[in-house]
C-alpha cells in the first residue's frame, strides 16, 4: 500500500511485506467494526469546510495528544488545498510524563480562545465526547466528528455527522492509525513513535487489554517508528514528586479481598493517580485498584480492573452516583468529585463513603482491610 511504500527510510522487501500485511489487516478490522466507520465518510463530512479545529479533552494524556496530532496530519494530507486545519488544547498539558511526551512530539498548537471558536466551521473531537464535562467545547457548538474509545455517559452516543465510538478498542490512536491505512497516507517515523507510545501508555498496566485493531497498530507502528524518539518517550526523567506519590500510594494502600484502595495527597499532575492505579493492580491478590487524590479542590479517582464480572466504567458510575462525573471503558475509568473546602476531614469522609460503595458493589464484606505494605516495628 502507498502508506507503506512511501516510507522515507530505506526498508527491506521483507519489512515492506510485513507492513503491507498489517496495513491490509487494519483495513479489514476497520470494516468489521460496529457501524462500519470508514475514513472516506470522515472526509465527506468535512468536505467544504475551510477552517477546522481539532481538539481533545481537558488535561490530555498521550493518547489524546497523539491521536489529535495525527488527525491534523491526515486531514491536511487529504482535504483540498486551502483548507486550514489547526490543533488547540484548552488549558495546559499537565506536568510530568504528559508534558515530556508533548515536547517530544513537536506539537503544533494554536492558542485556545473561546471567543474565536466562532471562526471555525468544522470541529473534530477526539478521545472524549461532547456530553462529557472534560470536553473543551461549549454545549452550543455542534461537533462534526467525534472519535473515541470510551463508554459514553449513561451509555448514550453523541449525535454528529461522523461518530466513531468503539469501546472494544484500547486507544483512540489505534482508530486514527486505521484511517491512515485505509486512505493510504504515509505515517512518518516521528508520528509513528508518538502513536506507538500513546497506544502503549493507554494499554499500560495489568488492566491493559489490546483489541484486534490495537495489536495490528502496535505491530505496524513498531516497524515504522523513530526508535530514538520512542526511547526518549519511554524513559523520561521523573521529578522527585513522582517518587513521593509512589511512597504515598504504597503507604495508603489497603486491600479487602480482591479490591485495593489507596490515596495520594495533593498532586500537581492528573496523570499520577492513573499511573499509581496501573502499578497497584499488578499486586497478584487483587482484581481491582482504586486510587484517589486531591487536585485543585477536587477529589480525583482512577480505577483499574482485570475482572470480567463488571466494567470499570460501570463501577465508576456506582461510586460517583449523585456526587460527580466520570467515565471510562471495560478495564479503566476515572472521575472527579468537587470538594467544598478540600479539608482533610471532607476528603476522609468522601473516601469512607467511596470505600463502602466500592465494597458493596463487589459484594465484599466491609471487614478491616490489610495494608499492602505493613508498617515496620520502628514506625
Amino acid at each position: 500500500m502507498a502508506a507503506v511504500k512511501e516510507q522515507t527510510h530505506p526498508m527491506t522487501s521483507f519489512v515492506e511485506s510485513c507492513l503491507e500485511t498489517v496495513a491490509d489487516s487494519a483495513v479489514a478490522a476497520e470494516r468489521k467494526s460496529r457501524g462500519r466507520p470508514r475514513a472516506p465518510r470522515l472526509l465527506r463530512v468535512l468536505a467544504g469546510k475551510r477552517n477546522i479545529l481539532v481538539t481533545t479533552h481537558l488535561h490530555p494524556d498521550p493518547d489524546a495528544l497523539a491521536s489529535s496530532m495525527a488527525m491534523v496530519q491526515l486531514l491536511r494530507a487529504k482535504l483540498p488545498a486551502g483548507t486550514r486545519v489547526s490543533m488547540s488544547i484548552k488549558g495546559k498539558v499537565a506536568s510530568g510524563i504528559n508534558a515530556k511526551f508533548a515536547n517530544l512530539s513537536d506539537l503544533e498548537l494554536v492558542p485556545w480562545d473561546d471567543e474565536r471558536l466562532k471562526e471555525y466551521d468544522g470541529f473534530v473531537l477526539l478521545d472524549t465526547q461532547p456530553q462529557s464535562s472534560f470536553s473543551p467545547l461549549p454545549k452550543t457548538i455542534e461537533t462534526d466528528v467525534v472519535i473515541d474509545h470510551h463508554q459514553g455517559k449513561k451509555h448514550t452516543r453523541p449525535h454528529c455527522p461522523f461518530c466513531d465510538i468503539r469501546t472494544e478498542v484500547g486507544a483512540t490512536s489505534s482508530m486514527v492509525f486505521s484511517y491512515f491505512m485505509e486512505l493510504e497516507v504515509q505515517i512518518s517515523p516521528a508520528l509513528a513513535a508518538s502513536l506507538l507510545f500513546a497506544i502503549e501508555s493507554d494499554l499500560a498496566g495489568a488492566s491493559g487489554t489490546p483489541g484486534e485493531l490495537d495489536n495490528i497498530a502496535l505491530s505496524s507502528l513498531t516497524l515504522m517508528a523513530d526508535t530514538h524518539r520512542l526511547y526518549q518517550m519511554r524513559y523520561v526523567d521523573l521529578p522527585q514528586s513522582y517518587y513521593i506519590a509512589y511512597a504515598s500510594a504504597l503507604g495508603h494502600a489497603v486491600y479487602y479481598d480482591n479490591a485495593l484502595m489507596s490515596h495520594i495527597d495533593e498532586i500537581d499532575s492528573l496523570e499520577k493517580p492513573a499511573v499509581m492505579a496501573d502499578f497497584l493492580l499488578r499486586f497478584d491478590q487483587v482484581q481491582w485498584a482504586l486510587v484517589t487524590a486531591v487536585h485543585e479542590n477536587r477529589l480525583i479517582l482512577s480505577l483499574r480492573t482485570s475482572s470480567k464480572a463488571m466494567s470499570a466504567a460501570d463501577m465508576i458510575r456506582k461510586l460517583l452516583r449523585n456526587w460527580g462525573e466520570g467515565g471510562g471503558h471495560r478495564t479503566k475509568a476515572g472521575g472527579v468529585i468537587p470538594l467544598s473546602n478540600g479539608s482533610p476531614t471532607e476528603v476522609a469522609r468522601l473516601r469512607d463513603v467511596l470505600r463502602r460503595r466500592y465494597l458493596s458493589a463487589l459484594k465484599i464484606r466491609a471487614t478491616r482491610g490489610q495494608r499492602l505494605v505493613p508498617k515496620s516495628n520502628n514506625s
